[in-house]
């Protein structure tokens, strides 16, 4: 029966890619599920036979932790040179797009909750306008 392998939702290409020659080089029989038209469906690597995955989980776990610190590496590298950007640093280099964002998230957030405020407003109003209309007792 057909096991789980690596799930490809978010996964870089390379990545993808490196994982599929790992499995080629040592001769473990697999085959891919796309996300299909609409990205609702799993895209992952299968393996045709439980066993296999014995075999390939040592050979995943190590490509993994050398894949890491190498992405690590890169990525010290690149802040050492002054090329990482931090979340301001990428918006400063983009202000009109920063600003767009800004006001269509603060307009979505003031459309979200206007209503409930505005419902606050009415009910007080309603409960008091009941209230006149009852006879006293």
């Amino acid at each position: 029966m057909a096991v789980l392998f690596f799930n490809l939702r978010g996964v870089p290409g390379d990545e993808a890619d490196d994982i599929r020659a790992l499995l080629e080089a040592h001769a473990i029989d697999f085959y891919e599920t796309d996300a299909g038209n609409w990205g609702m469906s799993l895209p992952a690597i299968w393996l045709y036979q439980e066993q296999d995955l014995q075999r390939a989980r040592p050979l995943f776990d190590e490509y993994q932790e050398q894949r890491a610190q190498r992405q690590r590496a890169l990525y010290l590298q690149a802040k050492r040179l002054g090329e990482h950007q931090n979340f301001w640093q990428r918006h400063r280099s983009r202000p009109l797009q920063f600003l767009f964002y800004t006001g269509a998230l603060i307009l979505i957030a003031y459309a979200s909750v206007k209503w409930v405020f505005e419902l606050g407003d009415v009910l007080p109003n309603r409960v008091q306008e009941s209230s006149i209309n009852e006879p006293v007792k």
